[in-house]
């Protein structure tokens, strides 16, 4: 699927950081296309919400139709609801239609505004009966009933793990079978989470849309959501919107991207000071061995120290399926080495084309561009 259709039914947020505003943007920086349903107008911004407008469910669900009898639906994301009457016609044309369905329960903006009312959760139990996965935090997780809750009418449930106490992020995928996957990874201190929530199930709808398996779907939209968080670019006074507009080659792209080339150096300094000098910067720092440098569109450059003195440079393709790569490229009759778990977070595996040029086939997500011992200024 080069372009899955995902239809998004959700409010929307006048600041740009959460609703319909972040699942356009992760879409679109995904790779698929968005249209939209809009459930409700919302006057917001960082600091909280100041005013809701709804949108009667009729014409809700007319928005949805006029998607789908036109242009197709591949996927369909589903946030902020607003009344038992939306999500009551959602529901009757969800059951229409034969695609994965993603269901973030909204009932609590960042910012602690009440989005949902009793009748509108209770209204929810035919969505999660229609729902691939539902992605609750842990406050809407107690407010449906719990996993047992939610598992008694969908078969799966994304248990996001943000909002406990700990220096790890833990993210959970149980389906009556018990718990099938799940995710750890480092909190990131920031103030500006504004749209987590969307835009991670945008993120899987999209990857569902396009024929990922959930949990891939589910690995590929965490990687995006964490590097947009890296990358806020720190608006308002309160919970600023994430960088959607900044994740572009870091691994959450289906398919390939070569986005990385490493470079033998002779010498440290003047390497360094060259490539600083072209306008690139310089996000790692290891002297006398090596560097990494940071393009403007995202794609890094490493210099090494004599280490492929030996080969010349080496061209690195990041791939959302590394084993599924190296498959293709031995069947087309490429050498590849077997797949090596890097200490400095990559799994890579070599190779070189039919003139000698070396190449890596490799997966490192954020750790290519924010590893622990990023340059901290940088």
């Amino acid at each position: 699927m080069i372009c899955p259709r995902i239809l998004i039914v959700a409010g929307s947020d006048s600041g740009g950081g959460a609703g319909i505003q972040a699942d356009i943007k992760t879409v679109t920086m995904l790779g698929g296309h968005a249209m939209t349903a809009i459930t409700a107008l919302t006057a917001q911004n960082t600091l909280g919400v100041q005013g809701v407008l709804p949108v009667p469910a009729a014409f809700v669900a007319q928005q949805m139709r006029s998607c789908i009898d036109d242009i197709g639906v591949d996927a369909v994301k589903i946030g902020m609801i607003g009344s038992v009457d939306v999500a009551h016609a959602v529901a009757d044309i969800l059951d229409t239609l034969d695609v994965p369905v993603v269901f973030d329960p909204v009932m609590v903006a960042t910012s602690g505004a009440v989005l949902a009312d009793a009748d509108t959760i209770a209204g929810f139990e035919r969505l999660m009966r229609r729902a691939t996965v539902v992605t609750p935090n842990l406050p809407e997780l107690a407010a449906l009933g719990g996993e047992a809750g939610i598992l008694a009418h969908g078969p799966a449930v994304l248990v996001k793990g943000g909002h406990a106490d700990g220096d790890d992020v833990i993210d959970r995928l149980v389906t009556t079978d018990g718990e099938v996957a799940r995710w750890s990874d480092p909190r990131i201190d920031t103030r500006h989470t504004h749209g987590t929530g969307c835009t991670l199930a945008s993120g899987i709808a999209e990857g569902l849309g396009r024929g990922l398996a959930l949990p891939a779907a589910i690995a590929r939209a965490r990687r995006f959501v964490r590097v947009a968080l890296r990358e806020a670019p720190g608006f308002g006074a309160g919970h600023g919107p994430m960088g959607h507009a900044r994740v572009r080659l870091d691994g959450a792209t289906a398919g390939m991207v070569a986005n990385q080339v490493t470079l033998p150096s002779t010498d440290y300094d003047a390497s360094v000071g060259f490539y600083g000098a072209l306008g690139l910067s310089r996000i790692i720092d290891a002297p006398p061995r090596y560097a990494r440098f940071e393009a403007a569109g995202g794609t890094t450059l490493s210099i090494e120290a004599m280490a492929h003195d030996d080969i010349g440079a080496v061209v690195y393709f990041e791939v959302d399926d590394l084993d599924a790569a190296i498959a293709r490229a031995r069947a087309a009759g490429a050498v590849v080495s077997d797949p090596v778990d890097e200490r400095w977070g990559w799994r890579e595996a070599l190779l070189s084309d039919p003139a000698g040029n070396r190449l890596c086939l490799y997966q490192a997500g954020e750790m290519r561009r924010f590893p622990p011992w990023r340059i901290a200024d940088a």
